[in-house]
């Protein structure tokens, strides 16, 4: 398996895209993190270069919802390193209302930030990799993906089950070149996007989900839920149960 030096991650400011860094960076990879809050991405980068010296961190402010810029992000970290090994599609949004209920504008910017954004994503990623003729795209998508859900959640699902359509379309066009590209399925992982979510079944703390998530990723697997237990066996029976009983699951 190639090893991946240099990696760059999307909405890199918190939560999971922070943990990861920070997983990384213990891992000697060097880094290219983006996100709105450059102010937060500066402290970050202090904290990784001082805790781990060896290794090199760049920073850019990036609003995904600004097609232009995701392209001239990407291409300008590449500049800068030389080559990106590794792009993970990380970031996103929770907000979303109950259909009808007169929260369009909510919808809208979950499914333009959660896939319109990640297309963006995707095709700068892919433009890169195809020139370098290597790499590895990772699409983090949700496990609400793999049953339409209601109300909040809604659109959000939706969206995450169509980014991970788009990475799966973008796999089986890779079979058998040297570009890889994986889905990866949170289950609960503690994070601000769902601080306020109240029926969160077997959620585990940011520094654990972090290192799943990671660890799995290193593996470059065609698809992973993470945790692997107990989601994978719950993934399996949300794509077979009836919408009743996935009602009261969810």
């Amino acid at each position: 398996m190639p090893h991946r030096k240099t990696i760059l991650i999307t909405g890199a400011s918190s939560g999971l895209g922070m943990g990861m860094a920070r997983r990384f960076a213990a891992m000697g990879r060097d880094l290219a993190l983006c996100a709105r809050r450059l102010d937060k991405l500066e402290t970050l980068k202090n904290e990784l270069e001082q805790a781990h010296p060896t290794i090199t961190v760049a920073i850019r402010p990036l609003d995904v919802n600004d097609y232009e810029q995701v392209f001239d992000v990407f291409r300008a970290f590449k500049a800068e390193l030389g080559q990106l090994d590794r792009i993970i599609v990380n970031a996103g949004i929770g907000k979303g209302q109950p259909l009808g209920t007169g929260h369009f504008h909510a919808n809208r910017q979950t499914a333009e930030t959660n896939f319109v954004a990640a297309l963006a994503q995707c095709e700068a990623a892919m433009e890169i990799f195809r020139e370098q003729n290597s790499g590895h795209l990772v699409v983090v998508s949700s496990m609400s993906a793999l049953r339409g859900l209601r109300k909040n959640i809604n659109t959000y699902s939706a969206t995450k089950a169509g980014v991970a359509a788009l990475a799966e379309g973008l796999r089986m066009e890779m079979l058998g070149k040297p570009i890889k590209v994986s889905t990866i399925y949170p289950g609960y992982i503690r994070t601000d996007i769902n601080a306020q979510v109240k029926n969160a079944p077997f959620i585990v703390d940011l520094e654990t989900g972090c290192r799943q998530l990671v660890e799995a990723i290193e593996k470059e697997p065609a698809k992973a839920y993470v945790p692997r237990w107990p989601w994978a066996p719950i993934g399996f029976a949300m794509k077979v149960l009836p919408l009743s009983v996935v009602k009261r699951m969810t």
